[in-house]
């Protein structure tokens, strides 16, 4: 069902102007959009930053029907129903740290009909959809972070490789799958798990020209601290984010910037559900200048302030140094990404 992208052109346009308060599309998104309308498959790699969530949001909007987020973070899917709502649009999710009541209310919303978009873990998608009886009615399912699908990404999730289970129940609804590292083997990859049928494919540049990169050689720890301490006086009003191959560097950072008077704070697996979720809260919300984390802190986080991100240490492949890096910047100001190396990285990696 091809729709003519002069109709649709216009009414795209009027949600973008009046929920998001944007005059015109970036470059790809209405050919997306149109393409989704269509009722095509879509594989998107765009670069963070670049308008990915618009892509499904706004055929979500313009759709009969609730579109249904596949998303593998609960802080993320909070934060963009946060959002959603905040701009009038009808948004929820359902997931293991809310009740079983408060997760049965918002899917009795779903069935009535006053839900746009619903975000949901793999999991529970997994565990919920040969339950779903035809009275929900699904205008399309969104894939967020769609390299955790492939077993050529480099955040393989194996839960997202049974995300297949959606064209075997929804063979006639589009589905968008979204990411912003993906070469073309990830890509054909990422079509071939979820059994995507000749999917509309777009590529944008990974160019993201108002972030400057430089490299160094470790220069020791006093030097670092100094170099960390420079970057957050420079940058007092905003935020920035110290990245660490291991937990305990993280710790000891924060640790050493606290201690200067700064306001920091740490992340990573080690530490409880809810230490995390304060830390993270208290870096979206500006009460901190500083987060110290490893890898395990950073995806679909999307605060436009964050001035600069530092690499303690080599990371782990290119792809993961661009997704961390690419959360600089977000509002298209100048950024900085430094990056330290040593050849002891080389061998803890």
């Amino acid at each position: 069902m091809a729709i003519n992208a002069d109709i649709l052109k216009p009414r795209a346009e009027a949600v973008l102007r009046r929920f998001y308060g944007y005059n015109s599309f970036r470059r790809g998104q209405l050919e997306i959009i149109t393409a989704v309308m269509s009722r095509r498959d879509v594989v998107v790699l765009m670069p963070i930053g670049g308008g990915k969530s618009l892509c499904y949001q706004v055929p979500a909007i313009l759709s009969e029907g609730c579109a249904v987020v596949v998303s593998p973070l609960i802080a993320l899917m909070k934060d963009q129903v946060a959002a959603l709502v905040a701009n009038g649009i009808p948004a929820a999710t359902v997931n293991s740290n809310m009740s079983d009541a408060e997760n049965r209310t918002i899917m009795e919303q779903v069935y009535a009909g006053r839900i746009k978009l619903l975000y949901i873990s793999p999991e529970r998608l997994l565990s919920e959809i040969d339950r779903w009886s035809s009275d929900i009615k699904i205008s399309l399912f969104a894939i967020d972070e769609a390299h955790c699908i492939s077993q050529w990404g480099h955040d393989f999730r194996p839960e997202y490789t049974q995300l297949s289970r959606i064209k075997e129940k929804y063979p006639t609804i589009p589905v968008i799958a979204l990411t912003a590292t993906a070469d073309r083997l990830t890509r054909d990859d990422i079509a071939r798990q979820l059994c995507l049928v000749d999917p509309y494919k777009y590529v944008s540049s990974f160019d993201r020209p108002n972030i400057s990169i430089k490299v160094m050689s470790n220069p020791g720890k006093r030097k670092k601290m100094s170099i960390i301490s420079a970057m957050i006086d420079k940058y007092s009003d905003d935020s920035g984010i110290v990245y660490c191959l291991s937990r305990k560097s993280a710790e000891s950072i924060d640790a050493e910037l606290r201690a200067r008077g700064y306001r920091s704070t740490c992340y990573h697996a080690g530490l409880s559900a809810r230490r995390r979720d304060e830390a993270q809260r208290a870096f979206i919300n500006g009460d901190v200048q500083v987060i110290c984390a490893t890898v395990a802190f950073g995806m679909g986080i999307d605060k436009s302030n964050i001035r600069w991100v530092i690499h303690n240490n080599l990371p782990a492949n290119i792809e993961s140094y661009y997704q961390e890096i690419g959360r600089a910047g977000r509002d298209g100001m100048p950024a900085e990404a430094l990056m330290f190396y040593s050849f002891a990285d080389i061998v803890t990696l």
